[in-house]
C-alpha cells in the first residue's frame, strides 16, 4: 500500500510537471493580410503581436504575413474556417457569408468618422460581429478605420449638379456605378492600373479614392482638385478564427482582446497622421481641396444606395441616412 501510494504521488508530480511544460510552450498565431509593410494595417498588426507577446510573457507569438504572402483575402478566410490560418484583416468581403458585413462600406451611410465609430462600436456593430461569428466562424476582435474616399478632378465639383455627366473611373462594383450615375456622373468601371494613363490622356476626367491612394498613385500629376465628397467612410476588422479563439483559455482570450484594443488605438493614430500628411503633400504638389455640399450629395445618392443593398440591411441603411437629417 505504501509503495502504491508513493507511485501515485510520483505520477501526480510528473503529471503536474508535464502540464506545466505544456502550458509554458509558445503558441504561434499566423496572421496573413493583403497590405504592404508600410501600411497602417500592417503596422497595427505588428503592434498587436508585440502587445500580445508582452501580455502573455512570451507564451503567444504572432507571425505576420503581409502582401498576400499567406494567400489572398478570400483564401485566408477559407483557411481560417478550415483551421489552417489563425488571423486576418478583412471587411466587407465577409458579406459572402454574413450579409450584415456589407454595412462596413455603404456610401453616405456615415456622416462623419465619429458617426461611423458610434455605429461600429455600438448595437449595430455588435449585430454585425455576432453574425460574422455565427455565419463565417470568424471573430472580429478590433476594427481599423479607413481613410474616406474622395473625388478628384480638374475642376471644382462642390455640388452633385456640377458633375454634369463627368466621365469618371469607378471600381467594378454595381453599387458604385449606380450611385455615381444617380449623382449625375458618367461612371466607367476600370482596372486601377489603367487609371493614371486614362486621366492623362483624357479618356476619363475623374476618379475616386482615399487620399493615401491618390498620393501613392501620383494622381496629383494628372488631376488638380480633390473634392472632399468623403462618400464612403468604412472600417475593416482584425479577426481571429473561431476555432483558434475557442482553443485559448479565458485568460488568454482576455489578453487577445486587450492587445487588439491597443492595436486599434494605435492604428487610429496612424490614420489621423496619414490623413494630415497626405493632404499637406497633395496641396504642396499642386492640388486644391474643395469643400462640398455633403448633404446634397447624400440626398441624391440615397435611393440608389437603398436599391443596391440587400433586404436584410436595407432598414438599417435607411435609418442611418435618416439619422443624419
Amino acid at each position: 500500500m505504501v509503495f502504491r501510494l508513493k507511485n501515485l504521488v510520483v505520477a501526480g508530480l510528473l503529471s503536474q510537471l508535464i502540464g506545466g511544460v505544456a502550458s509554458a510552450q509558445e503558441v504561434t498565431l499566423k496572421l496573413g493580410h493583403l497590405a504592404n509593410e508600410q501600411n497602417a494595417w500592417h503596422l497595427a498588426a505588428v503592434k498587436f503581436g508585440d502587445e500580445l507577446n508582452t501580455l502573455t510573457d512570451g507564451r503567444i507569438a504572432v507571425e505576420i504575413f503581409p502582401n498576400e504572402s499567406l494567400g489572398k483575402e478570400i483564401d485566408l478566410i477559407n483557411g481560417m474556417q478550415l483551421g489552417t490560418v489563425d488571423m486576418t484583416i478583412t471587411g466587407e468581403s465577409l458579406q459572402n457569408w454574413a450579409p450584415m458585413a456589407a454595412l462596413l462600406a455603404v456610401p453616405y451611410a456615415y456622416a462623419s468618422t465619429e458617426h461611423m465609430d458610434e455605429v461600429a462600436s455600438g448595437e449595430i456593430g455588435d449585430q454585425i460581429e455576432a453574425q460574422i461569428v455565427e455565419k463565417a466562424q470568424i471573430r472580429p476582435i478590433a476594427y481599423f478605420a479607413r481613410g474616406p474616399r474622395n473625388l478628384t478632378s480638374n475642376r471644382p465639383i462642390a455640388h452633385p449638379d456640377d458633375l454634369n455627366g463627368q466621365k469618371m473611373r469607378v471600381p467594378n462594383v454595381p453599387l458604385f456605378v449606380d450611385v455615381w450615375s444617380a449623382l449625375g456622373a458618367n461612371p466607367t468601371p476600370m482596372a486601377f492600373s489603367e487609371v493614371f494613363t486614362s486621366l492623362q490622356n483624357g479618356t476619363i476626367g475623374s476618379q475616386e479614392n482615399p487620399l493615401a491612394l491618390i498620393r501613392s498613385a501620383n494622381f496629383n500629376e494628372v488631376q488638380s482638385h480633390v473634392n472632399l465628397t468623403q462618400h464612403v467612410r468604412s472600417w475593416i476588422y482584425l479577426t481571429i478564427a473561431e476555432s483558434t479563439w475557442q482553443s485559448l483559455s479565458e485568460e488568454d482570450q482576455a489578453h487577445v482582446m486587450e492587445a487588439a484594443a491597443r492595436a486599434q488605438a494605435y492604428e487610429r493614430g496612424l490614420l489621423d497622421t496619414s490623413l494630415a500628411d497626405d493632404r499637406a503633400y497633395l496641396e504642396a504638389n499642386g492640388m486644391t481641396f474643395v469643400e462640398v455640399d455633403g448633404a446634397a450629395y447624400a440626398a441624391k445618392a440615397k435611393d440608389a444606395v437603398l436599391a443596391n443593398v440587400n433586404d436584410e440591411i436595407k432598414p438599417i441603411v435607411e435609418e442611418l441616412f435618416n439619422s443624419q437629417n
